[in-house]
């Protein structure tokens, strides 16, 4: 990045650290920008910065949210005899779209991985494990976690550790390949793989 201005070499390092962005598509966003008028990069750059500081993990559930419980955790037109474990935040998102679960989430951000030193106490588990505590009323775990390796090996974990309380535990169907996100399954997909489901 020698052939570029410093202030231009920087823009493209520091969108070049965006997950799934390489050096040829951090260039080409970074002349984009540059290309906005000042109002344009302004707006960008304001949302950007107001998303960061407005969002914070919902003390239920541990989803983004800008208010505390998030909207899914306080309507009481959701199901809140059902959570639905997922990884991380955009894989609610994801589940939202098909349109066919109505009970709550609980999002791990992560997933176990011995590999990368990620134990169970570098996710979300501890708060999931309070919230079970708290709240008697929930029958069924969804577990739906990532068709990877490392969210096969988180279901496994949760299935074992929460068997004992009692609770239905359910893993979404194979409707979804391995190595697959879901942030990436189309709603079909994902309906399918949701009505699949399987108590472990």
């Amino acid at each position: 990045m020698q052939q570029f201005p410093t202030a231009i070499a920087n823009l493209i390092r520091e969108l070049g650290k965006l997950p799934g962005i390489g050096s040829k598509t951090a260039q080409r966003l970074a002349f984009h920008i540059l290309s906005l008028n000042e109002q344009e990069v302004s707006a960008l750059a304001e949302s950007i910065i107001t998303a960061k500081k407005s969002t914070t993990l919902c003390s239920v559930c541990c989803n983004l949210t800008e208010i505390d419980p998030c909207p899914i955790c306080s309507s009481a037109k959701r199901d809140h005899s059902m959570i639905c474990i997922v990884e991380e935040p955009r894989d609610v998102a994801a589940m939202e779209r098909m349109n066919e679960y109505n009970g709550l989430y609980h999002v791990l951000h992560g997933a176990i991985s011995p590999i990368d030193n990620i134990g169970p106490e570098d996710i979300k588990l501890r708060e999931l494990l309070i919230r079970l505590q708290q709240h008697n009323e929930v029958e069924e775990i969804v577990l739906a976690t990532n068709p990877t390796v490392n969210g096969e090996a988180t279901a496994v974990y949760l299935s074992r550790l929460l068997k004992p309380s009692g609770i239905k535990i359910s893993r979404i169907a194979s409707g979804l390949p391995m190595g697959g996100d879901l942030e990436y399954a189309d709603e079909i997909t994902l309906a399918r793989a949701f009505e699949g489901r399987q108590e472990l």
